[in-house]
């Protein structure tokens, strides 16, 4: 069976942090591709310090060229409304049907119990979080809700959680990477360099656009 990776973001901008890690974790889990899906209304993110979609598309576009195991897609920007984690696999099990692997950090997937039918989406596809080096195995009773935790129970062979659906939870160490988005966007602000933080097309392209030149942060 087909393995599919599912990496989502605002990708404000994509940079080597988010490359490397998808690289990895594809590696770890044999995965086919990895799908990078570009968030259009992310429903967590101030909408106001945000690139326009088609701009962080065609940021990842540039950044993926050259590895043909990565793919963007723009089915959340051509849905209508907020992103929705649900709606998205739920579209993807339909277009790349195999196994689905959901490629989440770690600090992202803490507040997963405020996503949308957050408990429907846990059984719908396996979850891989990615955490830093030398980082101890969570226990999940410590993220998710003891009715949503007591599903699961875990298979010490291979280090993850089963829900009851057979979907899996897994903890991926990746490289540790100092990089931010938000890093990014105030050095481009102050006109400071940005290279060898984010690829040099994408590097070229906010240049070209003058994206994140006139951001404010508080």
């Amino acid at each position: 069976m087909k393995r599919i990776g599912l990496f989502g973001g605002t990708f404000n901008p994509i940079h080597l942090g988010h490359l490397r890690a998808a690289e990895e974790v594809r590696m770890a889990f044999s995965l086919l591709k990895v799908v990078f899906m570009v968030s259009a209304v992310p429903p967590h993110k101030d909408p106001g310090r945000i690139a326009k979609a088609e701009h962080r598309y065609a940021m990842t576009e540039l950044a993926i060229r050259g590895n043909y195991h990565f793919e963007v897609s723009d089915y959340e920007m051509e849905r209508e409304g907020v992103s929705y984690s649900i709606n998205t696999v739920f579209w993807m099990k339909k277009h790349y049907p195999g196994e689905l692997f959901f490629i989440v950090g770690l600090d992202a997937f803490r507040d997963i119990a405020s996503w949308h039918r957050y408990d429907e989406l846990l059984s719908l596809c396996h979850f891989v979080i990615m955490t830093r080096p030398g980082y101890h195995r969570f226990d999940l009773e410590d993220v998710l809700p003891s009715s949503i935790a007591r599903l699961y129970t875990y298979d010490r062979r291979h280090d993850s959680y089963v829900h009851l659906s057979g979907q899996k939870i897994f903890h991926q160490s990746v490289t540790l990477m100092d990089i931010s988005s938000t890093n990014i966007r105030e050095l481009i602000h102050e006109r400071r360099s940005i290279r060898y933080l984010i690829p040099l097309a994408v590097e070229d392209y906010i240049e070209k656009h003058h994206l994140y030149q006139l951001e404010k942060h508080s």
